[in-house]
């Protein structure tokens, strides 16, 4: 909210520095983003009267203007601008005059022709686009009030003005209008804001005779009045209205829908105004819209209503309004308006809120119905916007106000006990003080029995229910740097991490320690994207009923394809050797299930290069063996009992069938580890991938065994190699698997040093070639018992594998 320095000076006596003055409205509890001074870096800009205009020699759309600037002589200008003519007063950059953008204007000439300045746009002196009068979008604006010639502009268009911008909490809906932030300011300097009152003259005949209104949900609309205007003169609106609507950050348009906004900012109660002749009858609904109705609305977009919008209607049951959000275009005011409606309501913010999401349509009148408006000011607003078209647009008003729904201020009675204030707040207030600060914010206090206050609140703070509400309002007049600092005074209790965080923990730092980094991705995702890479087919995709945007719409089954878009992000950069993992939630939502269950996992992604070329080392890509090192050396230091065991499969069709395995600990399945298909990666826009992705929920759950430190032995290790033949298909897995079986008590390890298959080896067959290591901590071992061990490995590496021993 864009609140006026010089508008609040109407409402209190202030002459604080707006500096000052804004740190002050931040430490009660109103962040000020910012303080705005519009004319700040423009200097010799002034206003200039166009006396003659010739066109440019030399271009078919210049003109060559001689411009009064309060000078003995003219100064001739070239101008493009379409709208320029002679007899206008105009924004005149005068020769070394700075304008927005710390732009420097000088002399210069434009196709032979010399211009002394420029005659500017609202644009170019740096007012935004969205304030900008549409009929001066375009081109140069002209005053349409008496101006001094040669004066500077500022006072005229409101830039001398200084704006405070503050960034109001939900909460404090009540600042959203200029009488709001006016009981802020006036709280915190003892002033009790004055506001002027705009006296109505009702000159027609009985609203009641020409309109009728009926409201068939009461609980979605508490408020609705009407007023009917007739004779209204529609043109622009005066100076100061406008100068105050941009400021606000408002666009005017009209004498009509510029005080409707006027005194939505002044009151925080939004206004619409229908045109009166467009309607078919004059009996207005407020209803639910209906099925496959359509609207519409003031931004000529036609929208698809949904039977939760609130719509008003005439008997033609044709939506006219999307109540609290925007008008239709059907009955919009223009340029042959002359009888006019008017609206002020209250309707349910949830609704307003949902509309408004549902429709992408953020409008300033639904900010404030969502957040709460003062219901004490419904009609008040009503009336003085009333007035002011009797002012502004020579209009005659109906006697009285209809009533479609009426709704009763109420004002909140609080009792709150001065001890109970000091002892929340740890300070030593009187009573004197505190009564003080509630007449300050404009409450009524009653004092029984020497200590208790019964505070009433007005309408207006909406926000206050309770007696924890006073004490903050207290403690934030009185200043939050007063309040006295103390350590709590509560027992001790050391923290320290869950099981569950200490098991998290641990993987992370492993695979850090394996080189790869961390990323963080969207929980939230794209329907395909959420299910894929999916390590159940049961689970059911959950989706928001109100996502932000189409991309974040589902809450993902995977932790996969968010590390492929960070890769493919990186990878568009020109950065191709990347290892990444992340840790995270996945939300599956078994059948019947209304909530998603909450699943830790943890995935890995590698591509690229592993190794950079250099003198010693030839380069090595990332391939499948690469990320499985790191997924087997991450599960050891787990200590798990039961054995890792790698199958290979072809189910996940978003992974290589020939090089993918799912991941077991014995027969229980955790996770699976691979390359992503081709066809996945060129979706992605990606290298030759290979991901891993493991439930950590289900490996935190499994049975352990302790590690035990062994004293280093006192007795050498004895090694045989062994080299075998054997089909094809048959796995490092599965020979491990009969050597540990039988080599006794003294294999201490096997590796696997060479696979080989080509000249001299059958076709469908390999050469695998193994070195065992025997060892016994309490002897030497002899060649008999090592010869007696080898005996029984090669005799059941033939029997169950059918293993040629080479």
């Amino acid at each position: 909210m864009k609140i006026s320095y010089k508008w609040l000076q109407d409402y209190i006596p202030l002459s604080e520095d707006p500096d000052v003055l804004a740190d002050k409205v931040s430490r009660t509890g109103i962040e000020v983003a910012s303080v705005i001074r519009p004319e700040a870096g423009l200097k010799k800009i002034v206003v200039g009267h166009i006396n003659a205009m010739a066109p440019h020699p030399d271009s078919d759309h210049l003109n060559i203007c001689q411009v009064d600037v309060g000078e003995a002589k003219d100064y001739q200008i070239v101008c493009g601008a379409p709208n320029v003519a002679p007899g206008q007063n105009v924004i005149v950059a005068l020769p070394n005059s700075r304008i927005a953008g710390n732009t420097k204007i000088k002399k210069s000439k434009m196709r032979g022709v010399q211009s002394m300045g420029m005659i500017c746009s609202l644009q170019e002196i740096g007012f935004s686009e969205n304030v900008v009068p549409k009929e001066f979008a375009n081109g140069i604006y002209v005053f349409q009030e008496p101006v001094t010639v040669g004066a500077p502009v500022f006072k005229y268009l409101g830039m001398d003005d200084i704006i405070l911008d503050f960034d109001i909490t939900p909460n404090r809906a009540d600042t959203l209008g200029m009488h709001g932030a006016a009981w802020e300011v006036g709280a915190m300097y003892a002033e009790k804001p004055k506001f002027e009152t705009n006296d109505l003259v009702e000159t027609g005949q009985s609203i009641a005779n020409e309109l009728s209104v009926d409201v068939t949900n009461k609980n979605l609309v508490p408020a609705y009045y009407l007023r009917r205007i007739h004779n209204v003169k529609l043109q622009p609106s005066p100076m100061w209205l406008q100068t105050r609507l941009w400021n606000a950050g408002i666009r005017p348009i009209n004498n009509v829908v510029d005080i409707t906004n006027y005194v939505m900012i002044t009151y925080g109660q939004p206004l619409h105004a229908f045109d009166a002749n467009k309607l078919t009858s004059d009996h207005i609904v407020v209803r639910q819209a209906q099925k496959k109705e359509t609207l519409e609305t003031l931004d000529e977009v036609t929208r698809q209503l949904s039977t939760d919008d609130i719509v008003i209607t005439d008997d033609s049951q044709t939506p006219i309004a999307l109540a609290g959000i925007m008008g239709g275009k059907q009955s919009e005011i223009d340029g042959n308006t002359t009888d006019v409606i008017l609206e002020s309501a209250v309707f349910d913010g949830a609704a307003i809120r949902k509309t408004a999401q549902r429709q992408n349509l953020r409008t300033d009148a639904s900010t404030r119905f969502e957040k709460g408006v003062d219901t004490s000011a419904i009609i008040e607003a009503l009336n003085a916007a009333a007035a002011l078209l009797v002012k502004y647009a020579a209009a005659t008003v109906d006697q009285g106000y209809l009533t479609g729904q009426a709704i009763k201020p109420q004002a909140v009675t609080i009792p709150i006990k001065l001890d109970r204030i000091n002892h929340i707040l740890g300070t030593s207030l009187t009573l004197d003080q505190v009564i003080e600060i509630f007449h300050n914010l404009g409450f009524g206090t009653a004092v029984t029995d020497g200590e208790l206050i019964k505070v009433t609140v007005p309408p207006r703070r909406w926000d206050i229910h309770i007696e924890a509400d006073l004490v903050e309002e207290i403690a934030r007049m009185y200043g939050y740097d007063r309040l006295p600092v103390s350590l709590p005074k509560v027992a001790m209790t050391p923290g320290e991490f869950n099981p569950q965080q200490k098991f998290i923990r641990h993987a992370k730092r492993q695979l850090q320690s394996a080189g790869l980094s961390e990323v963080i991705s969207y929980a939230l995702t794209t329907e395909v994207k959420a299910t894929q890479f999916k390590m159940t087919q049961l689970d059911q995709l959950t989706k928001l009923n109100w996502p932000m945007t189409e991309d974040h719409a589902y809450l993902r089954l995977n932790l996969v394809s968010g590390l492929l878009n960070d890769i493919a992000y990186n990878v568009a950069r020109k950065q191709t050797d990347l290892a990444i993992y992340e840790q995270g939630r996945v939300f599956p939502k078994p059948e019947q299930q209304v909530r998603p269950n909450e699943v830790e996992y943890l995935a890995g992604a590698i591509t690229g290069l592993t190794q950079s070329p250099n003198w010693l080392e030839p380069k090595q890509a990332a391939d499948f063996y690469t990320l499985k090192g790191i997924v087997t050396n991450y599960l050891a230091t787990l200590a798990l009992k039961d054995a890792v065991v790698y199958r290979a499969t072809d189910r996940y069709s978003e992974m290589h069938p020939g090089r993918t395995a799912d991941i077991y600990i014995g027969d229980q399945f955790v996770g699976f580890i691979g390359q992503v298909h081709p066809l996945i990666a060129k979706q992605y826009d990606i290298h030759e991938t290979y991901v891993f992705q493991l439930d950590l929920t289900k490996l935190l759950e499994m049975p352990n065994q302790r590690i035990v430190s062994q004293p280093a032995p006192k007795y050498p290790a004895v090694s045989r190699d062994i080299a075998l033949v054997v089909p094809e298909n048959t796995t490092n897995a599965q020979i491990d698997a009969v050597i540990r079986r039988r080599g006794g008590q003294y294999l201490q390890r096997i590796k696997l040093f060479d696979v080989y298959q080509g000249k001299n080896i059958a076709t469908g067959y390999k050469s695998m070639a193994y070195s065992l290591q025997f060892q016994n901590p309490e002897d030497t071992l002899t060649e008999g018992v090592i010869n007696e061990q080898m005996t029984h490995i090669l005799d059941y590496l033939k029997s169950e594998l059918n293993a040629e021993i080479r």
